[in-house]
């Protein structure tokens, strides 16, 4: 009875800790990184630097620009040349400055976007890129430069659909906080400790110790994992519904995003499998060794066969 209860016991933890895990990870990045606009700028301005977000905006500036100009017979040559322009533009210092400004002010859209009303895209609004842009290409002498609009042209990140099934999900998050991280470990303490006694009126001992900090271990890492899969379902998701031409873009700044999360995941799936398993092969070596009589109790020796 009392192995059946502490199977099953085993059972539920793993599977709490299974929920516990992604939510105490999600809750805390919503807290520390989505909810705070430096760490947020912090994620997302090496991707100024990202060929995809460079090809991006190249093409959203560029086809904004095409449509002021009439070129005639010379269209397309003229369209790549203010590409190149602008893509070489890209690369340039002013334009990591200007990306940073872009994100900056999106970091507000986005929260806004995440705790308003149905029917809001989460975008990146360009139009501060798009000024830098004009604004050097002007200095530059680049032909029908002064056509470029400075208007706004966004590269979106969640669908306005997509975004209505996520803002529920969001609010909890972020009532949460960092309260799930500490319910997840306040279990996983009280976990170990009562499966160490073995409930009420038991005698502790370190077998049974080893084997619940196993099982902890065991809940980390599939928790982690459950964590893992959640974000490449939740990627896909959002990004099906993103326009093609933008997919490439809004994909780089969502791998930006969640970069720490996976890390996250990957570095407790780690550390939980490798305690689960020194656990184990510690309880099965102890066992070995009681099972040969190597292990007494201390302060008794133990008494030849003789005796």
């Amino acid at each position: 009875m009392r192995t059946y209860l502490s199977a099953t016991l085993s059972v539920v933890l793993v599977v709490l800790l299974a929920v516990l895990v992604p939510v105490a990870a999600l809750s805390a990045w919503v807290d520390l990184e989505i909810d705070n606009t430096d760490r947020y700028v912090d994620a997302v301005a090496p991707l100024a630097s990202d060929p995809d977000v460079q090809s991006t905006v190249t093409d959203l500036i560029t086809d904004g620009a095409m449509k002021q100009i009439d070129a005639g017979p010379l269209q397309d040559t003229v369209r790549e040349f203010l590409r190149q322009a602008v893509l070489s533009f890209t690369t340039t210092d002013a334009f990591q400055d200007a990306w940073k400004a872009a994100n900056r002010t999106a970091h507000e859209a986005v929260t806004a976007a995440l705790n308003g009303n149905t029917g809001e895209a989460v975008t990146i609004d360009l139009a501060p890129v798009t000024g830098r842009v004009k604004q050097n290409l002007e200095e530059n002498g680049v032909p029908f430069a002064d056509r470029i609009p400075v208007q706004h042209t966004d590269i979106t990140l969640i669908s306005a659909d997509r975004a209505d099934h996520l803002r529920q999900t969001f609010r909890l998050l972020r009532t949460g906080s960092i309260w799930p991280a500490v319910a997840t470990l306040v279990v996983a303490v009280l976990a170990v400790a009562w499966l160490r006694g073995g409930g009420p009126g038991h005698r502790r001992s370190w077998p049974a110790a080893l084997s619940a900090t196993a099982v902890v271990g065991l809940g980390f890492a599939l928790g982690a994992l459950v964590l893992r899969a959640v974000l490449a379902y939740t990627r896909d998701r959002v990004l099906s519904e993103v326009p093609d031409s933008e997919t490439a873009g809004a994909a780089a700044v969502y791998d930006a995003l969640t970069g720490s999360l996976r890390t996250t995941a990957w570095a407790v799936f780690a550390v939980g499998l490798a305690v689960a398993l020194c656990a184990g092969l510690v309880r099965m070596r102890r066992r070995k060794r009681v099972g040969r009589g190597e292990v007494g109790r201390p302060g008794k020796p133990r008494r030849s066969g003789s005796e």
